[in-house]
């Protein structure tokens, strides 16, 4: 091979061979440098593209659901209802500005100033996460809100791109404030309270404006761990943490100069209250709400709009006075029932409404046992008799029309009448003789002494004396429902339908001196976007002062010498009325003190709400009537309302006494009241002070004689009674002569 050929052999080997610096000819910093900048500016167009592809979506449902929160008279919570989310959506400056700034102190200090999405941040959260030091969140307040507020919690990278995006455009849209406020109303606390109101209740039990700083810090400081750092339930490491989260906080603030050296130093970690059963429909709260439904739809507020949720309705209900008419009903007669034992017990429902008789306003209400178990409101339904408690109106029918008997004396407190028991009406088309309590007869007897006893003779003749037209017009007026109301002599034994609330307005009024009163439990209605006050009830004066006040002034009567002795006390002023229906289906216990108007009953409930039976037995005390058990919770609920008494008394002008005609001439026909069997008993008595008594009236040893045959109202007619007839189906007495002796008292 000649020195060519090897020189051609040596250069195939050279090219062969790999050439020295090749690899970093291929990578030179020039090159990684234009690759490095490609791929951002890639990545650049890339998120250009995503940010204006991707829009600000509308709220998600679950962060704009709200709960609706029903409050006593005096802001405390009574019930909260929606649809499974305990959040009321409350406005930033409700919020104190120190309880603003912790928020902002534990998640994200520089909150003011940056725009929205804190790269740096995420990456030491993430560091801090995988290093076990825990959460400290990584995410700024305004990503946290837009993941609450617009997105899910799905720990995906699609969602978490959305997220960056929508938090620059947020923070471009929205003010630092709209922001804030957004986020401490949608994040969640634990306990089941969404947003810092529901979560101010839940840990303290107080409204979000009234936090303090240090309780406003541990708020702040729960949401990075909820579950893990509940005081309550957590384990010694999570209180450790939550403590230290807590003074991390603070510090920030002092950094941050939200927070002096010196307050921070007088701050103690406030421990929160132990958790309370979310407030629903149980107890009493049920027919509480339901009664304030009902008026709230009357004032134009719909079911469909109470369904959006974010409403405070406020009720006229006390509730030191609420609990001291639960705790009556429990102690005067669900702690004497055997409802599991005893099958009379377990019909027996009991219902009350008590309204401030200036006012209207509901202040207490009693619906039954509970309104899970029984949701039929007892305070409510008008399924039921007022019996007796009615008897008040004819009078007043019969003092504000000027009505006379039929021998033409003017009626009043004084008016005499004949209280022989089944003695037939006179001057009625349709016939009707109703029998006395226990078929008892008290001859010539005072309108006052009618009243104390209840005797259904007296106003049988009184009501057609007055006419019932006349007397359905008062009391219509005065707030008796026209439901089944006839106008005929019957009705004067409360034959018609009314609930413990309509016939609480019907006394309020007579206790406000005849200027009507309405009962209303709604306060106010308040959302953010909406307000609506009560209407206020018209205060028209209904019947004539004297009018009412006369009857108040019978009814102290019957308290101080009557049927309604079981509210007779020195403690306070007292009128009232009781009544028990046919057959003892129904008892009440009516009345009022110049402070307050409450009406108690009892009612027989058999076979799921849809049949009326017999209180008779009841805690197996014989005859459930009126003057009983009504009357005894009536008694110890007053007491405990009024504080344990008041020294205020009615003021009764211009009452009437009525006009009592001259004594007639003996006859030879003995009175129903000289038979030894009738002879009134030594507590049977006249109520009626001297210058209450007619001076003609021969005293309670002298029975007075009948008047002559020409005064018929006053002397049972010669002729035969009319047979009994049966009552109506509903155990209504109907047009009868006769009864079965459980009408009246």
């Amino acid at each position: 091979m000649g020195r060519a050929d090897a020189r051609r052999a040596q250069a195939r080997e050279s090219r062969r061979a790999p050439k020295s610096g090749g690899i970093r000819r291929l990578f030179t910093w020039k090159k990684l440098l234009g690759t490095f900048f490609g791929i951002v500016l890639l990545g650049m167009g890339a998120f250009g593209a995503l940010y204006v592809y991707v829009d600000v979506p509308a709220a998600n449902a679950m962060a704009e659901r709200q709960s609706n929160v029903y409050q006593y008279s005096d802001g405390t919570v009574l019930a909260r209802t929606g649809k499974g989310v305990n959040r009321q959506i409350v406005d930033l400056d409700e919020v104190p500005k120190k309880v603003q700034h912790a928020f902002v102190a534990a998640e994200n200090k520089s909150f003011y100033d940056d725009e929205g999405v804190d790269l740096k941040g995420t990456t030491r959260a993430l560091l801090n996460t995988v290093s076990g030091k825990g959460k400290q969140g990584g995410s700024t307040i305004t990503q946290q809100y837009v993941k609450n507020f617009y997105l899910t919690q799905d720990p995906t990278v699609s969602r978490k791109l959305k997220e960056l995006v929508i938090s620059l455009k947020i923070d471009q849209e929205k003010s630092k404030d709209e922001i804030l406020a957004g986020y401490i109303n949608t994040a969640y606390y634990g306990r089941g309270a969404s947003g810092i109101q529901a979560a101010a209740q839940a840990y303290y039990g107080i409204d979000a404006k009234d936090l303090d700083v240090s309780q406003g810090a541990y708020l702040a400081s729960v949401l990075q761990a909820p579950s893990q750092y509940d005081w309550n339930s957590a384990t010694d490491t999570g209180k450790k943490l939550v403590k230290e989260r807590w003074a991390y906080t603070l510090r920030n603030m002092v950094e941050m100069k939200w927070l002096t050296e010196s307050e921070r130093a007088g701050l103690e970690f406030p421990v929160p209250q132990k958790p309370k059963p979310a407030q629903g429909m149980e107890g009493q709260a049920g027919y509480l709400v339901e009664a304030a439904n009902k008026e709230l739809d009357k004032q134009g507020v719909s079911a469909a709009d109470r369904d959006a949720g974010g409403w405070t309705f406020t009720l006229t209900v006390d509730k030191k006075r609420q609990k001291a008419l639960e705790k009556a009903v429990d102690d005067q007669l669900e702690s004497k029932l055997d409802r599991e034992g005893n099958k009379v017990d377990a019909t027996v429902q009991a219902g009350a409404t008590s309204v401030d008789p200036k006012s209207g306003k509901v202040v207490a209400l009693y619906g039954g046992e509970d309104y899970i178990k029984h949701y039929i409101s007892n305070a409510t339904r008008q399924d039921y008799q007022p019996a007796s408690t009615f008897k008040p109106l004819v009078l007043a029918s019969a003092l504000e029309n000027e009505s006379k008997t039929q021998d033409g004396s003017l009626i009043g407190l004084n008016t005499v009448y004949d209280g022989t028991s089944k003695r037939p009406v006179v001057g009625s088309d349709t016939p009707f003789a109703p029998q006395n309590q226990d078929d008892r007869s008290y001859g010539q007897v005072s309108v006052q002494k009618a009243l104390n006893s209840s005797v259904n003779s007296v106003f049988a003749q009184m009501i057609v004396d007055v006419t019932p037209a006349a007397v359905k017009e008062t009391a219509l007026a005065l707030g008796v429902p026209d439901k089944n109301f006839p106008e005929r002599p019957a009705v004067t034994l409360g034959t018609m339908n009314a609930s413990t609330w309509d016939m609480a307005g019907v006394y309020a009024t007579l206790d406000n001196h005849g200027r009507k009163v309405t009962p209303h439990i709604l306060q106010s209605a308040e959302h953010r976007d909406r307000t609506v006050n009560a209407e206020k009830p018209k205060r028209e004066q209904v019947i004539s002062r004297a009018s009412a006040d006369t009857v108040t002034k019978g009814l102290t009567g019957v308290v101080d010498a009557g049927s309604g002795g079981a509210a007779n006390t020195p403690a306070y002023d007292a009128a009232a009325k009781t009544g028990t229906s046919e057959d003892n289906k129904s008892a009440w216990f009516a009345g009022y003190t110049p402070e307050l108007t409450t009406v108690v009953a009892l009612f027989g409930e058999g076979d799921g709400g849809r049949k009326q039976v017999s209180l008779t037995g009841t805690a197996n005390s014989g005859r459930a009537s009126g003057s009983g058990f009504p009357a005894r919770i009536w008694a110890d609920y007053t007491l405990g309302a009024l504080g344990g008494g008041s020294g205020k008394t009615f003021d009764l002008q211009d009452v009437e006494r009525g006009e009592v005609p001259a004594p007639p001439t003996p006859s030879g026909t003995p009175s129903e009241e000289s038979t030894p069997s009738e002879k009134p008993s030594p507590s049977d008595r006249p109520s009626e002070t001297p210058s209450e008594t007619p001076s003609d009236t021969p005293s309670s040893s002298t029975p007075p004689s009948p008047p002559p045959s020409s005064t018929p109202s006053t002397q049972p007619p010669t002729s035969p009674e009319v047979p009994p007839q049966p009552g109506d189906d509903d155990g209504q007495p109907g047009e009868r002569p006769g009864g079965n002796g459980l009408l009246g008292e």
